[in-house]
């Protein structure tokens, strides 16, 4: 069975492509002419030129593919725009699982987010029944993942057999961008975290979010979604670990959420006003998004076996 994988040159899909091998599939994959391929360098794996918003060079592409695996998305909370965020996650997905659809895949694994996912309202643990409400989904990349996750049951209903994959917050090899999840354990390593908010979240294996995709494609439900979640640990929780794996003193000082978020929205309204009113943009830029933030707060809810954080 051949299997075509976008997103590959990025963290989760570098790891799913190596799931792959290990279980004989023969793998293409896309990527764009400049696109930074070490994370896959030296892997027995067909590369085809192409990008998301190419609907033709994604039809040409997965030709011969019995199975789509669509990992890739811009995941993001700065440097990128709004307009990119949304084409990448939204127009893209619907391009990919249309080129599916003409390709008449067997099977499709649409690779969302818990961020995609609602939590209950009465604290309680939620499950992947929980739909998240689009009005109370804060940032971009948030209500992106939702409205591509929407468009994946959209061609659910119309009969593409796509499953629906929701990682949480997941560390491992190959994140050589780093992603905004691998950049909280750069900035510890790199001794750029002198203090932490109170929060928590789900860690995850990324191999075991590899291996999660590639049980979706054998053993999914089509139409369902399935949370890959790891081990519930709070940030200090968290912190501990990364100390004692690195020998690196953890920071001790726990700051309060809610005047940080508060802060990261007038940074971002600063941000957001014509670069003539400051000295320099950069100067106004926020190192943190309302998301990234927010999820730093003490009333957010586990989502069963994860956490609602990216």
């Amino acid at each position: 069975m051949k299997a075509f994988v976008t997103g590959a040159t990025g963290f989760v899909g570098a790891n799913v492509v190596r799931a792959l091998l290990e279980r004989r599939y023969d793998v293409r994959v896309l990527a764009r002419a400049r696109s930074d391929r070490a994370a896959i360098a030296g892997l027995p794996v067909d590369v085809a030129i192409g990008d998301l918003l190419d609907p033709r060079a994604l039809r040409v592409a997965m030709q011969g593919c019995g199975v789509v695996f669509h990992v890739a998305a811009l995941y993001s909370f700065w440097g990128d725009s709004r307009r990119a965020t949304y084409l990448a996650n939204v127009d893209g997905t619907r391009h990919v699982l249309q080129a599916a659809w003409d390709a008449g895949a067997e099977r499709v694994v649409h690779t969302s987010s818990v961020a995609a996912l609602g939590l209950c309202a009465d604290g309680s643990p939620a499950d992947e029944s929980v739909g998240a409400d689009l009005r109370r989904v804060v940032g971009d990349y948030k209500r992106s993942k939702l409205l591509g996750q929407e468009v994946a049951l959209e061609f659910s209903r119309r009969g593409l057999p796509v499953v629906i994959v929701n990682p949480s917050f997941p560390v491992g090899p190959y994140d050589t961008k780093p992603t905004p999840t691998g950049q909280v354990i750069m900035d510890f390593l790199n001794q750029r975290m002198p203090a932490y908010v109170r929060t928590g979240m789900n860690v995850v294996a990324v191999e075991d979010v590899a291996a999660g995709h590639v049980l979706a494609c054998e053993k999914g439900k089509p139409g369902e979604l399935y949370i890959l979640g790891g081990e519930n640990v709070s940030m200090k929780q968290l912190l501990g670990m990364l100390a004692e794996i690195s020998g690196l003193a953890a920071p001790r000082v726990c700051l309060p959420s809610l005047p940080l978020l508060a802060l990261s929205h007038a940074a971002v309204a600063a941000s957001s006003v014509p670069a003539a009113f400051f000295i320099r943009y950069a100067l106004m830029k926020p190192s943190r998004s309302p998301s990234s933030t927010r999820v730093m707060s003490p009333t957010v809810s586990f989502v069963r076996w994860s956490l609602t954080i990216w």
